[in-house]
């Protein structure tokens, strides 16, 4: 068994792919129109283009919102990225605007930090030694 999917819920889908590909630097892989406005818009890594999709699904649903916002509100990131080295992706995405809710922080050998998406969502990227 493996992961083959996982979404996180943005107010606007549009400005979740810019963020997502112009900003982090995901490719897009899936753009299929559902309904009048909404779509399946998966993206990927560059380096595992057959891994696992992000979807950047809809926060219409006014449990996702709530959920949503109220992880948000208390400062929980509701996905976690992992980096080869936080201090530089910190400092790239700093570069680009992002906003940071949490620092590069090291506690034993995790190193993380916590970014703002701008489409309702907290992000962790986190660096593990191997």
């Amino acid at each position: 068994m493996r992961i083959h999917l996982t979404s996180l819920f943005v107010d606007d889908q549009a400005k979740a792919l810019h963020f997502y590909t112009e900003v982090l630097g995901f490719v897009k892989k899936h753009d299929v129109p559902l309904g009048e406005t909404d779509r399946w818009l998966t993206v990927v890594s560059p380096e595992e283009p057959g891994g696992t999709e992000l979807l950047l699904e809809p926060a219409g649903h006014p449990a996702a919102r709530t959920y949503r916002d109220a992880l948000t509100q208390d400062g929980i990131p509701l996905a976690q990225f992992a980096v080869d080295d936080v201090h530089a992706e910190h400092a790239r995405l700093h570069g680009l605007g992002v906003r940071f809710t949490q620092e590069p922080l090291t506690m034993g050998p995790v190193t993380t930090a916590v970014f703002d998406d701008t489409c309702g969502n907290l992000i962790q990227i986190a660096t593990v030694p191997a």
